[in-house]
């Protein structure tokens, strides 16, 4: 089975035309030979790119060397108004002193806690979800919101301010270009970023509701209420290194890419996962099989029944990774592939490309959960699979992700039928990899 995917651009294109696609969708921006080449150069006025498909390149750039490759702000600059300083666009010691405070509430141990509320949400999306013609995009951003807030706050969607949080961050969504004009132009500080007026209003309300819920918690871990959650866990965590905690500015900036990073992503995946049951009549009939075995109320140790829905999952993230490209500036002279490349270069690594290079994968754009059985695949997936980047920056959230993405996605199939309601969606890159006009199925009870 062949799924969707994005007409690339031709082959040779202006530097105004280039742009314009650009933002209005990174994939289709692209040319063909981007699927085969293992490097890709591209000029202009202010800076030079470079899109790295080679396997070693990757492997250089986010796990021998990464303090010589940090985060380009060029990308920060877009999503400033939301994120402040958290550890999604952080370099250096800040980002190493976030991520020591903030990954212990992710470990293996703490994930069999939060499957609870997992397992919450997962029956609360099967109740909520309507039968006939529905748009999945709209409903999986609401379950994976759901699953964020109980998890972290040990509140449901309905609550007041995870509800209004939720709202105001489809607001934020249509407002919010994935790249303004500071990302291309080499702006000084203290010129002003033009950030949208709705886009900075949206953010500015997102923050002070995400302001509420901490400065509450802060309160209840004082008189020693607090649930023992994921914010409960990060709040009270101590660097080790220094003994220091989050403040609460601090600790809203973190929450703020736990819901942008935790929700937008987990929506992504999980709706192009119901496309390819849709598309795929066996494969759906095989996971709703295997999601029998969960039981009423399911347990941790039942997601070790689910290998194929897994592996489903999995062949989604390879085929639609929900950040599909990663950009890294280098801060030191490099030689790449034969080329001179000056420091402050942008380095580029797709996940796009680099899940679907010709050169790499067997049939790259087919869908197939069973190449991850074959040996061939692991040696693929060593190479060139990195839904949740790779090296220290991979997500702190990967192994939740996986656990959250497998199990709805059970739960969903178990419940429902799934068949595609009209013309297939095409995809395109904003925040994520979404589909351009939703993605419309046709749904009902089994």
């Amino acid at each position: 089975m062949i799924p969707p995917k994005p007409r690339p651009r031709a082959d040779k294109v202006s530097l105004l035309q280039y742009l314009r696609l650009f933002r209005a969708d990174l994939l289709s921006a692209q040319p063909a030979r981007l699927y085969r080449g293992w490097m890709a150069e591209f000029r202009t006025p202010f800076f030079r790119s470079y899109m790295c498909n080679d396997p070693a390149l990757v492997t250089r750039v986010l796990i021998e060397r990464p303090d010589d490759f940090p985060k380009s702000n060029r990308i920060r600059e877009g999503l400033n108004p939301l994120l402040g300083n958290s550890v999604f666009v952080t370099n250096g010691a800040v980002w190493k002193r976030q991520r020591r405070i903030i990954d212990p509430a992710f470990e293996g141990g703490r994930l069999r806690d939060t499957f609870p509320a997992m397992v919450a949400a997962g029956q609360a999306a099967v109740a909520r979800m309507p039968l006939g013609e529905v748009e999945v995009e709209q409903e999986m951003s609401h379950a994976a919101a759901d699953v964020i807030f109980r998890t972290l706050f040990s509140i449901p969607i309905e609550h007041e301010v995870a509800a209004a949080v939720f709202a105001e961050f489809r607001s934020y969504q249509r407002t919010q270009p994935l790249l303004n004009l500071a990302a291309f132009l080499p702006l000084p500080k203290w010129v002003p970023r033009f950030h949208r007026r709705d886009t900075k209003r949206s953010a500015a309300v997102i923050r002070g509701l995400i302001t509420r819920l901490t400065e509450g918690r802060a309160a209840e871990i004082a008189a020693g209420t607090a649930p023992d959650d994921l914010a409960t866990k990060i709040m009270t965590t101590a660097d080790p290194l220094t003994g220091e905690r989050f403040e609460t500015a601090e600790m809203v900036d973190q929450v703020a890419i736990f819901f942008l990073a935790g929700h937008e992503t987990s929506a992504s995946a999980l709706s192009w996962a119901l496309l390819m049951l849709a598309m795929d009549a066996e494969t759906q009939e095989k996971v709703a099989a295997e999601a029998q075995g969960l039981g009423d109320q399911p347990e941790f140790s039942a997601l070790s029944k689910l290998r194929f829905t897994r592996d489903v999952f999995r062949e989604v993230l390879r085929l639609y990774p929900p950040v599909p490209m990663m950009v890294r500036e280098n801060a030191c002279p490099e030689e790449m592939r034969g080329r001179k490349v000056a420091p402050g270069a942008q380095i580029v690594l797709s996940p796009w490309h680099l899940h679907r290079h010709e050169r790499i994968w067997d049939r790259p754009d087919e869908f197939d959960p069973s190449r991850w059985q074959t040996e061939e695949n692991r040696v693929c997936a060593r190479d060139a699979y990195m839904p949740f980047s790779a090296g220290p920056r991979v997500c702190t959230g990967a192994g939740f992700a996986m656990v959250e993405g497998t199990l709805l996605l059970a739960l969903l199939a178990r419940a429902f039928r799934f068949e595609v309601a009209g013309a297939l969606p095409v995809p395109v890159a904003h925040l994520t990899v979404r589909a351009k006009d939703g993605i419309w199925l046709r749904i009902t009870r089994r």
